[in-house]
């Protein structure tokens, strides 16, 4: 008998979920997965009607999720983090912690409510663990702009503690996988990153928006975060649209995992819309995003990264109209000023940065780069000793030497600046390592001194190989020879995964690349083989656009290379111009592929 009535429980179970799904459908993609989603709602919901009886005691709860926190990797940020990046993490996470607090005062349930930064920008997601930790990602805070924002998403999260969502996600997989009660600690943060159902969603839709207004914010804070999803929706997801310089692939698959567990952004929308009709809200302005100027300053290096110049330089202006003297803004703005040939303007930004760091050897030649570029020799010069005054110590420094070398060779001339260099040659070696005689040798070339530029670079490559910066230059100052085999096989050759920095990015990797593809182009150009020419140089061009400022190439580069590459963007052109049947094969082609 027993037997029988477990089995109509069963059945009624299964039919009154089937009755319930077809009331609250659920958009997804067509594909088996659908069914999987089915059969899993089915399972927890077959699984939770005796949970209230059982559900776990507070402290119980508590231990669970202190342990689940202790288990949870949270730097997703990854290793090599700068000091400051490492302080604007905590100024984030206190941030949100103080955010947090706030919202979670007014909660049903009087737990210990922690909160806790997720410093990725691919993760695009907040989620909740049993007994109080909230965890919220760099990705999703981005997407705001006031802090009414962030309390409503934070809200949405502690709710679901606050309802037992959470307790009721632990005993569901103890008792689906047959877990020991000891070892739930155990169970993986995914399986709460992964959502909850749709009336678990948008009950913690209403009470978080609830819990957000009586902590004093405004709910229109919660309509615009739902509206934000609904762009994201219909951008990443339904459109199937992925602009990589907007978002990363890891972004989007996580927006596409976070829209396939949680409720259409229309229907949260129409329900947040309701509730404020129905409790009659104050809709009071929303307030800023105090650590909004972090995200400005990401934001900018992507659109630089990217290529897009001017918009990089607003989003950085923007960050430092709340922050003036924020270093990471201020190379942003100095780094896409120099990529539009705004010199002036890209050496008062890196000279600020390096007025708050002046032992970074590197910063030391961007600057100097930068004011050489201006093409005023003598005043460019006085800027750089009046940088070198200022702080002392910055003066012997080899780096910063060479540096004043280089600008003064250009200023004065060779005896002047083998008069500023000689006291820096003095050491137990009497000569300057490798890395700095390369970057003298470059000096050299851009002061039209090729023989002497060659000797130099050739002689630094040979003892520091791994260096591709120097390796390039060896291959500019080659073509500038006319040594075009020489240079064409340099280039060719040369490899684009190492650098002269331990820790060299990924934009700096792609640079160097472009630059190689660049070097060959205008090598290949100039020894008359010219199909192969126009390929590399269309490549090199898409991915860095400055490379078709005329402006920004005669600062860098030689004369001559400024007119090899004129003379490719017009047979670029010409050739866009006839139909590619007319074309020979192999015209457009890249021949060299990205080293990863």
């Amino acid at each position: 008998m027993k037997r029988w009535i477990i089995f109509a429980m069963v059945v009624t179970l299964e039919v009154a979920a089937l009755v319930w799904s077809e009331r609250h459908p659920v958009e997804v993609r067509v594909a088996p997965a659908a069914l999987l989603y089915f059969i899993a709602d089915s399972e927890w919901e077959l699984s939770r009607l005796p949970m209230a009886a059982t559900r776990l005691s507070d402290q119980e709860e508590i231990d669970i999720g202190n342990q689940m926190a202790a288990n949870t990797y949270l730097d997703r940020a990854g290793p090599g983090l700068t000091p400051e990046q490492k302080q604007q993490n905590q100024v984030v996470e206190d941030y949100v912690n103080r955010v947090g607090a706030k919202v979670a005062a007014r909660a049903h349930r009087k737990l210990p409510y922690k909160f806790h930064y997720v410093a990725n920008m691919g993760f695009v997601n907040a989620f909740a663990l049993p007994g109080g930790h909230v965890y919220i990602g760099a990705g999703l805070i981005a997407l705001m702009d006031s802090e009414d924002e962030l309390a409503a998403i934070l809200g949405h999260e502690i709710e679901h503690i606050d309802h037992y969502h959470c307790a009721e996600r632990v005993q569901t997989e103890q008792r689906l996988r047959r877990i020991p009660l000891g070892e739930l600690a155990l169970i993986p943060a995914v399986v709460f990153e992964a959502g909850y159902n749709k009336d678990q969603e948008l009950e913690a839709d209403r009470e978080g928006t609830q819990l957000a207004v009586w902590a004093g914010y405004s709910p229109l804070g919660a309509e615009r975060m739902f509206e934000t999803f609904d762009r994201l929706y219909q951008e990443y997801v339904r459109r199937a649209k992925s602009p990589e310089e907007e978002l990363s692939r890891v972004a989007i698959q996580t927006i596409e995992g976070y829209f396939r567990s949680h409720p259409a952004p229309s229907e949260r929308i129409e329900q947040i819309r309701k509730l404020i009709a129905d409790q009659h809200w104050d809709l009071k302005p929303e307030r800023d995003l105090e650590v909004a100027y972090i995200y400005w300053t990401e934001h900018a290096q992507q659109t630089y990264e990217a290529g897009h110049y001017q918009e990089a330089a607003g989003w950085a202006k923007r960050s430092l109209g709340v922050k003036p003297d924020l270093p990471a803004a201020l190379l942003a703005l100095g780094n896409a000023q120099f990529a539009q040939a705004n010199f002036s303007q890209a050496a008062s930004a890196f000279g600020k940065v390096l007025e708050k760091t002046p032992d970074d050897d590197e910063l030391v030649a961007i600057y100097a780069d930068a004011l050489a570029a201006r093409h005023t020799p003598a005043q460019s010069l006085q800027e750089f000793e009046a940088m070198l005054a200022k702080h002392s110590g910055l003066r012997w420094r080899l780096a910063a030497g060479v540096e004043l070398g280089g600008l003064t060779l250009a200023a004065r001339g060779e005896a002047a600046s083998e008069a500023v260099l000689a006291p820096l040659k003095a050491g137990p070696n009497a000569d300057l390592p490798p890395e700095l005689r390369g970057r003298l040798g470059w000096w050299y070339y851009r002061t039209g001194k090729v023989d002497r530029a060659a000797e130099l670079l050739t002689g630094a490559v040979q003892e520091f190989p791994t260096d591709t910066k120097m390796q390039l230059q060896l291959g500019w100052a080659l073509v500038e020879q006319h040594n075009l085999e020489s240079a064409i096989q340099r280039f060719e050759t040369v490899s684009t995964r190492y650098s002269s920095s331990e820790h060299a990015s990924p934009n700096q990797r792609r640079r160097l690349f472009n630059e190689r593809r660049m070097g060959l182009a205008v090598a290949e150009w100039q020894a008359q083989q010219f199909d192969r020419a126009v390929g590399e140089f269309a490549g090199a061009s898409f991915s860095q656009p400055e490379w078709l400022n005329p402006q920004w190439v005669a600062a860098v580069y030689s004369p001559r290379v400024a007119k090899s590459i004129e003379e490719l963007k017009a047979e670029q052109k010409k050739r866009h111009a006839i139909p590619p049947a007319r074309l020979g094969t192999g015209g457009g082609q890249p021949r060299i592929t990205i080293e990863k």
